[in-house]
């Protein structure tokens, strides 16, 4: 174990570096859901074999939803850089890294929302139909619901993923385990401290998939 490793955990850069990566990655996800779930809606509802379905919004959304996940994260990240400044006030640290991992995320999560409700029956949907419940009605008490369990597992593999991102965004600015990795880790030619900093983020990453996968099996009416 090197000095620098030493000096590292003694002075708590470790220790922040662990936090700033647990919360950069559940506040983008959050802020990620807020946009990509009801967009994940939209898709699925104005799909030709949605519950309304509207060709060319469906078509206008797709478009979007693939041009922003076809775009390398890294690249995307240098290019969202002026509208993080524009809403942060800055193009580095934590705060400018997090608008960007919205921005990366929030389709990403819409395509998972959207395979997670065309999972749903289609005829636990039409049975509501024809009891006369509204579009907003089986949305709400029809399509979220019976696809929760798949939701919360997209929940999870969507969060190790930003996950990924957040250690990307270490190398422009960011904070967090790969902002060690790279600065005092590749930099500087110390490899126990580029382990260290791999280990903590698998730790980390199995934490987020036990605990949303005990959440998904408690939810799932089907194993019951």
């Amino acid at each position: 174990m090197s000095e620098l490793l030493i000096k590292l955990w003694e002075s708590g850069t470790i220790q922040k570096g662990i936090w700033e990566t647990v919360y950069m990655t559940f506040i983008s996800a959050f802020f990620s859901y807020l946009i990509g779930l009801p967009l994940g809606i939209l898709l699925n509802v104005s799909d030709k074999d949605g519950i309304h379905p509207m060709p060319w919004l469906y078509r206008i959304l797709s478009i979007a939803v693939n041009i922003f996940r076809s775009i390398p994260f890294v690249i995307l990240m240098v290019a969202m850089l002026p509208v993080a400044k524009l809403i942060t006030g800055t193009s580095l640290g934590n705060r400018a890294m997090i608008v960007t991992l919205i921005i990366a995320a929030a389709p990403y999560v819409a395509r998972m929302a959207e395979s997670s409700f065309k999972e749903v029956g289609g005829g636990v949907i039409e049975a509501a139909k024809s009891m006369g419940a509204s579009d907003m009605r089986i949305i709400c008490r029809v399509l979220i619901p019976e696809a929760k369990p798949s939701l919360i597992v997209g929940s999870v593999i969507s969060l190790v993923t930003i996950l990924g991102y957040s250690a990307m965004a270490g190398t422009i600015g960011g904070g967090g385990l790969g902002m060690i990795a790279v600065s005092f880790g590749y930099q500087r030619f110390n490899d126990d401290i580029i382990w260290v900093c791999v280990l903590l983020t698998i730790i980390i990453v199995q934490m987020i998939q036990e605990v949303g996968m005990l959440i998904a099996r408690k939810t799932d009416k089907r194993i019951r």
